[in-house]
């Protein structure tokens, strides 16, 4: 059985009023950000109030479900205009992030360094000391905070999730090779290290309170820190993300941090940032492998958006030029093909969103 709400009648509008009554000039509505005191007040916006297509929603639904999904939801304006539960997942409901949580990571070490704890230029062992690697230490020394966020250590990707020193082994010098690697962990140890806190005390006061991420938590799960938390909370991440840091008027992370966060940040994968995947660059790489693919990493897609992607397909989409965010948790979508965070179920899920406003 499937829970599913769905917002078509009701719809709650903060445009701008003219003062001239006789001014029938359309105004932009403007954006706007649920409350973050623990309230589970969220404005609402319908289908139909933004013309979209009726019609496509339950095609819509009925793939989510049929592809093993938990959760999902757009917001446009940081209104709630879909919200979608599934086999006895609730709005209460906890669930995992996986990979998708590797943004968090970005966002919260953009955090630390304007409050000026490090300089993501610095090399990690500034701050950890020298052997966090079991590269020499010369090699060691060429890895920056920067290229654990671009996913360009140099370190072995081949080892598995360990992140000790022993399975942290030199391939190639930093900066001149591609490969995802759980190696970015590190940088919560950066944070830690530099704060005099806990990752998980100086995540939740400057980033997870701040924005009203009520609940979440990071769980130990073989050597890594994985997030925890309902699906609104990821949603209210996504907003922030869609803000370009700004959460209501309050800078969380400083929006030209979150720019270079979001744009192409090295030469070899085009469609990647810190820890956060770019649509429509001309092409792309993915996990465990170092062939380049060309074309557009999900083709259906909206050629600006810029994606949270985590194993067995937990996603944050950020649209800017629709002013959307769109969240879907649950089990991998293709049971015969896992992966760990681009994958076909990406482009065929934006052929069903897509018909909604097409």
């Amino acid at each position: 059985m499937k829970k599913w709400i769905l917002f078509v009648g009701l719809a709650f509008t903060l445009g701008a009023c003219s003062s001239d009554s006789s001014d029938n000039t359309p105004t932009e509505e403007t954006m706007y950000f649920p409350p973050s005191d623990g309230t589970n007040t969220w404005e609402t916006k319908s289908v139909a109030d933004l013309g979209w297509n009726q019609s496509a929603v339950q095609p819509l639904l009925d793939y989510l479900e049929l592809k093993n999904t938990k959760s999902f939801i757009i917001l446009v304006n940081g209104r709630i205009v879909m919200e979608q539960y599934f086999n006895g997942h609730t709005a209460n409901s906890p669930w995992y992030w996986a990979s998708a949580g590797k943004t968090l990571t970005a966002t919260v070490t953009g955090i630390a360094q304007d409050e000026g704890l490090l300089n993501i230029n610095n090399k990690v062992s500034d701050y950890l000391g020298t052997g966090w690697t079991s590269a020499p230490l010369a090699k060691e020394n060429l890895i920056s905070c920067k290229n654990l966020l671009c996913m360009n250590s140099g370190l072995n990707d081949a080892l598995g999730d360990d992140v000790s020193p022993a399975n942290l082994q030199y391939v190639a010098d930093a900066g001149t090779r591609w490969a995802y690697h759980n190696v970015y962990v590190k940088l919560q140890d950066v944070v830690a290290q530099t704060s005099g806190q806990t990752w998980s005390t100086y995540f939740n006061t400057k980033l997870r309170d701040r924005i009203g991420m009520t609940g979440g938590a990071w769980i130990q799960s073989d050597g890594l820190s994985v997030y925890w938390s309902t699906s609104r909370n990821m949603a209210r991440f996504g907003l922030l993300a869609l803000n370009k840091g700004n959460w209501n008027g309050t800078t969380i992370v400083n929006q030209s941090f979150f720019n270079d966060a979001t744009t192409t940040s090295q030469n070899i994968n085009l469609a990647y940032g810190y820890l956060w995947w770019l649509n429509g660059k001309a092409s792309f790489h993915l996990p465990q492998t170092q062939l380049q693919f060309n074309g557009t990493l999900i083709p259906n897609a909206p050629s600006d958006m810029f994606a949270a992607l985590g194993k067995n397909d937990q996603k944050i989409y950020v649209i800017p030029s629709k002013k959307m965010v769109v969240i879907r948790m649950g089990e991998v979508a293709n049971p015969d093909n896992p992966t760990f965070a681009l994958s076909g179920f990406d482009n065929e899920l934006w052929d069903k969103i897509s018909d909604l406003y097409q």
